[in-house]
Order: structure tokens, then C-alpha cells, then sequence
């Protein structure tokens, strides 16, 4: 009981002082290849950066990335940005991410939130949900589900970045 209260004492702080500080929580994460990693690196690659957490299971994640895939190597070029896909999955489902990624021709860098770490202390309730990172690592936006079009609302949040 104590263990539990402590857990969960210690992700409510973490949830606190991320919406306070709107940078990356710290949290650990794998690479497809099984390497662990904490997610704060990726708000120091002096890149914009957009993180969206997705899953195997969820329509509306797939269609976002697939959308995305289209204007992505336009986006990277001109905007120096990188996309870095988070799955969510669960150990059931978690051995379909390589299979669905190579499927999909999507060549952002996937990484695993295999115990939900991230998710938890980024607040995140449900995927899709997409977090826009400036060049210095702030979270500077925040968009949760998928429609038609969000894609092009995300550029136009990346060209303010850019200006």
C-alpha cells in the first residue's frame, strides 16, 4: 500500500511539474532494437520536434502518421524537424510495431513506451495525441485525436517555429 502511494504521489509530481515547466518529463523508453533511453533526449537535438504517441490498435493514430508520411521528407527539409513516433502498445500487441512500420513506410524514429512511463508523467489520457517541440526542447503545442487536415494545422505550427 505504502509502495502504491509513493508511485503514485511520485507521477503526480511529475505530471505537476511538467504542465508547469512544459518540457519533457523524465521518462525511459526503448528503441525497437530493445535500447533504453530517456525521452528528454530528444528536446536537446536542436531540432523541432514532434513526439506523437500512437498504438498498433488505433485507427486514428495510423491515419495521422500516414498522412504525415506524405509531406514528412518536405518537412524535414524545410523545417530541420524530426517526427519520433511513441507507441504505446501494450506486451500483447507490441510485437506487431516493426511489422506495421515496415508495412507503412514510415521512417520516423519509432520508439517503445513499453511501461507507459511517458505516458503517464506527459499526461497523456489517449492517443493519437501529438506534442510540437521547439528547437530548445519546450513543448509549445498539443493536439489530441485525428482529422482530416490536423497534419496541415501541425505545418503551420512548424513554419511559426521556423520564422
Amino acid at each position: 500500500m505504502k509502495k502504491t502511494l509513493f508511485v503514485l504521489a511520485a507521477c503526480f509530481l511529475a505530471a505537476a511539474a511538467f504542465a508547469q515547466n512544459k518540457t519533457l518529463p523524465p521518462a525511459n523508453v526503448k528503441t525497437l532494437e530493445g535500447q533504453s533511453m530517456n525521452v528528454q533526449e530528444l528536446g536537446k537535438s536542436g531540432k523541432i520536434t514532434v513526439i506523437s504517441f500512437w498504438a498498433t490498435w488505433c485507427s486514428p493514430c495510423k491515419k495521422e502518421l500516414d498522412a504525415i508520411k506524405d509531406y514528412y521528407a518536405d518537412w524535414q527539409k524545410d523545417y530541420n524537424m524530426e517526427l519520433v513516433a511513441v507507441s504505446v502498445d501494450d506486451t500483447r500487441t507490441a510485437a506487431k510495431i516493426p511489422a506495421m512500420v515496415k508495412e507503412k513506410g514510415w521512417e520516423y524514429r519509432i520508439l517503445h513506451d513499453n511501461n507507459k512511463e511517458f505516458q503517464q508523467t506527459a499526461n497523456v489520457a489517449s492517443v493519437p495525441h501529438t506534442l510540437l517541440l521547439d528547437a530548445a526542447g519546450n513543448i509549445v503545442y498539443e493536439h489530441v485525436g485525428y482529422t482530416p487536415g490536423d497534419e496541415l494545422e501541425l505545418e503551420e505550427r512548424i513554419k511559426e517555429l521556423k520564422k
